[in-house]
């Protein structure tokens, strides 16, 4: 699936995950491959998202919003 962070500023990643663990409004969540369609509100915390290859990859948000749809996770950050 594609990740995409965006900031206000510019696209700050755009790859292949095999997976995203996000912080939402009521509790961390985790997107796999062919989840469901989903936007949600997120909290401060820690973003986590693992690149093809398995590396882990860590990122930590002041907020925001992630809409989930068709294997692209979008994560608009504050």
């Amino acid at each position: 699936m594609t990740l995409k962070i965006i900031s206000a500023e510019k696209i700050e990643f755009e790859g292949t995950v095999t997976s995203v663990t996000l912080p939402g409004a009521l509790g961390l969540f985790q997107v796999l491959n062919n989840h469901a369609a989903l936007i949600s509100s997120l909290k401060p915390g820690t973003m986590t998202y693992v690149v093809d290859g398995g590396k882990s990859e860590t990122r930590e948000i002041e907020g925001g919003v992630a809409d989930i749809k068709d294997n692209v996770v979008s994560v608009c950050l504050y």
